[in-house]
Formats: structure tokens, sequence, C-alpha cells
């Protein structure tokens, strides 16, 4: 049987994001909760229904999966009345703005036996995917720093949520996640960090940048991100006992969804030879540049689409997105006392 999809927000990460990867794994989009009408019929079709309220989205029966892009103050009692109506969840990043209401919803995907995922996409960076493929071969070596980084020129205070004072808002709620993940996925969780969450923006409410150093044992992991920054300098820079990797520039399918290819198509997720990165070597010091893993954020509906159906694990699983979370907070609480946070191993939500 064809899974049936429904979506809850119909701006940039609804329309560009979540709708046409949804599609591009198979499963149709049958409704659609937003005030754009127009904007859902011109790229779904009149087939799919627009909804007024997300409520009317779960009294359907003919949705197995909801993708929730709403504001992110909404994703916890979006994604448990999702839950509680039967429904297969994927999250937005972030999670949800507390690792009580991430802890939560873990064990009520348990309870009701649903599958809950968070859409952590950049996992499937071109530049992510190149960087561990190095990692996995040892041409790196033993990793001793790792900086990342995701500066942009956005000097300007615009009316939107994600700039207002509000739970979730915030460049660390909404380029944060991305950046974590990426570091707990390749190396665990640190054992301490410190972090400077702060406001640049004239007029700025909401936190428009941060840096956080985090420590695990002899590794270093630096992540930091700023909104007035011309030249966004470096994304990567790997320092391991054989080799440093340097790489500059964006994955390149956000640009490519926005500018209208569909995910399905050949050259989706290719990033053009001059945006590769370089591998350093540590003895003789000589440049390589590095081909780089074709993007592939469609690999996370994929997974999804088979967890379902084949009751396997989550793309990305309400464990690791609850320890991102966590990491969040933390760093909340270091800029705020202006101190180093020693993390201790909590207990994780429940996983099925």
């Amino acid at each position: 049987m064809t899974l049936r999809a429904g979506l809850i927000g119909y701006g940039l990460a609804g329309r560009y994001f979540h709708a046409p990867l949804i599609r591009a794994a198979g499963m149709p989009i049958a409704a659609v909760v937003t005030s754009r009408a127009d904007a859902v019929r011109e790229y779904l079709g009149e087939e799919t229904a627009v909804l007024g309220s997300a409520d009317e989205l779960f009294e359907r029966d003919d949705i197995d999966l909801i993708a929730i892009a709403s504001p992110n103050r909404l994703h916890a009692p979006h994604a448990a009345a999702a839950l509680r109506a039967g429904k297969h969840v994927v999250i937005d990043k972030p999670f949800c703005p507390t690792s009580n209401e991430a802890s939560d919803l873990a064990d009520l995907a348990a309870h009701h036996g649903r599958k809950l995922a968070v859409f952590h996409n950049r996992r499937w960076d071109s530049d992510f995917l190149t960087l561990r493929r190095l990692l996995n071969d040892g041409d790196i070596g033993e990793v001793n720093s790792y900086y990342a980084r995701w500066d942009r020129f956005r000097p300007h205070v615009i009316d939107r949520w994600r700039e207002r004072d509000e739970p979730g808002a915030g460049v660390l709620y909404d380029l944060g996640p991305h950046l974590i993940d990426q570091a707990l996925l390749l190396f665990g969780e640190p054992e301490w960090l410190y972090a400077n969450v702060f406001t640049q923006k004239p007029g700025g409410i909401a936190d428009d940048g941060f840096e956080i150093l985090m420590g695990k044992g002899t590794l270093r992991i630096s992540l930091g991100a700023g909104s007035i920054a011309c030249d966004g300098g470096y994304r990567y820079r790997v320092n391991g006992s054989r080799a440093s990797f340097l790489k500059a520039g964006l994955d390149q399918q956000e640009n490519q969804l926005r500018s209208g290819m569909e995910a399905s198509e050949h050259f989706f997720g290719v990033e053009p030879s001059e945006q590769w990165g370089t591998l350093v070597r540590g003895e003789n010091g000589q440049r390589e540049v590095v081909t780089a893993e074709q993007g592939r954020w469609v690999s996370f509906y994929d997974s999804m689409r088979r967890a379902i159906e084949e009751d396997g694990p989550e793309p990305v699983s309400a464990r690791d997105a609850y320890a991102t979370i966590r990491i969040i907070e933390a760093a909340l609480t270091s800029s705020a006392m202006g101190c180093r946070i020693d993390l201790q191993p909590a207990a994780p939500p429940v996983s099925r």
C-alpha cells in the first residue's frame, strides 16, 4: 500500500524541503495545513487538499505520515497530537525547544507504536558526506580539532517568528541543530562545553550568533554561526594526525530546490568542482582537491518510508535529536552564566 503524507506548514521548510523530498521518496501528499492555498495548488496540484487547521489533518484517515514544518514553539504540541491520532511523524529541526518535551514525545511515540524522526537533513550534505568518507578511509587520521561554521550576511532584523522573543527562536535553534547533530554523529557526546550566544543586529531580540567550544578527551570541537559576515570563510576545517580537510561554501541542495529543480533529477545534489574541498597532507604539505560526494537529502525520506513499511530504524531517531537539544540547553546555560558546563550522561528518551 502506498503511504500517504500530510504536511503542516508551507513556508520555506514545507515548500522547498519537505514537499519535494516526500514526493521524490514516492509518497503522495494528500493534504497541507496552510493559508497559502495558491502556492500548494501551483506545486502539488488540485488533488492535494488545503486545510485550515492541524486538527483537520489529524482527523483524516487517509494520512499515514505527518511532516511538521510549523514554527518551533508548535513542534511539540503538533507532534503529540499527531502521534495520539495514530500517525507517524517527522519534525523539522529543531526537535522542540526543550529536552523535556523531546523526552515526552519519544515516550509517546513508543506508547502508540509510531515512528518519530527529526529532519536533520544536513547529514546528507555533499560536503559532510565527503568528510565522513575521508574519516572512514583514514585519510585524515585521528582528529584533534574540528571546526564547523555557518556564517552568512543577514544584517537586518526581519519581522518573522525566528527573530522574535519566543521559544525556539534565534540562530542557535535554527542553525545550531545542524552543526551540533553533525558533530555528535562524528564524535559522540562531548564531556564539557563553553558557549557564547549573542545578538549583534541593531534592534535584534533573538540571538543571531553563537560560539560553542566542546571537548572530549584531547579532541576540541568548535562550532559557530554569525549573521553579519560578508565572507563565510571555511565551512569545515578538520585537523587530524595525517591531514587537514578544508572546505568552503554551502551544499547546493537548498538552492537547487528553491530554483525549481526536483530531487529526482540526475544532477540534484551535485556540487560544482570549483567548490570541492582540499586535503592537506601533513607529511609533505601536499594539497589535493577532493572529489565531492553527491548530496542526497532525499535519503532521509527514503529511509523514513522504509522504517514505516518494514518497521526499521528511523533516519534520525528521537534519541539522537534529544542529544542535540541537550547541547543547545547547555550552551544557553553556559552563555548566561559565563562558565564551562560539564556534561553528565543523561538517560536517553525511550526508543522503539
